[in-house]
């Protein structure tokens, strides 16, 4: 090999090794999250069980639930779910993710219903307001289904083949929340 080609190819290499440390920086700051999240779930503990909280920068009555640890945890409950489903969701590279939108939908639906103190349960019709999302996820996950059973028909190729024929690659997470919007 002559001299540029030696040098081509150590800039090829550097560049490989920066997206590489790139992702492995991304993937621990992800695992690092993943693996805290028993540890963010406990926070509800530090809240005072009283119906009124004075800190140094709010005071917070609890109307509904009459005690602010209550609410905490029933915020927890729900909060802890959807970081991890977001978290799959921005992470799958698989063809069928847009599916996780119903229930990031759903526990973001209920985290509002709990904020929200003048209604008096959780969970209530929550299913008339996933609908829309349900009528967009649900048929474009059978069109792509419908789509690579025909390509199995039609070519010898194997379903992770296919798979990976339909996953959207994009090179960083702000390209992959860009394609939807």
């Amino acid at each position: 090999m002559d001299n540029k080609q030696q040098k081509s190819k150590k800039e090829g290499l550097k560049f490989q090794d920066k997206a590489e440390v790139k992702s492995l920086i991304f993937g621990s700051i992800i695992a690092t999250l993943i693996s805290a999240t028993p540890f963010l779930f406990n926070i509800y503990e530090s809240v005072p069980d009283t119906k009124v909280w004075n800190t140094f920068l709010f005071t917070y009555t609890s109307e509904y639930y009459e005690s602010v640890f209550v609410l905490a945890w029933t915020l927890a409950s729900k909060t802890i779910p959807l970081f991890l489903m977001i978290i799959w969701f921005f992470t799958c590279r698989h063809w069928w993710y847009h599916s996780l939108l119903v229930p990031i939908a759903m526990f973001i639906y209920q985290i509002v219903i709990i904020l929200n103190d003048d209604l008096s349960f959780a969970d209530q019709n929550e299913l008339l307001y996933l609908l829309p999302i349900m009528a967009i996820v649900i048929p474009s996950i059978y069109l792509i289904r419908a789509q690579m059973f025909n390509k199995i028909n039609t070519v010898d190729k194997s379903m992770e083949e296919l798979e990976d024929e339909f996953k959207i690659k994009p090179t960083s997470l702000w390209g992959k929340i860009k394609q939807y919007f």
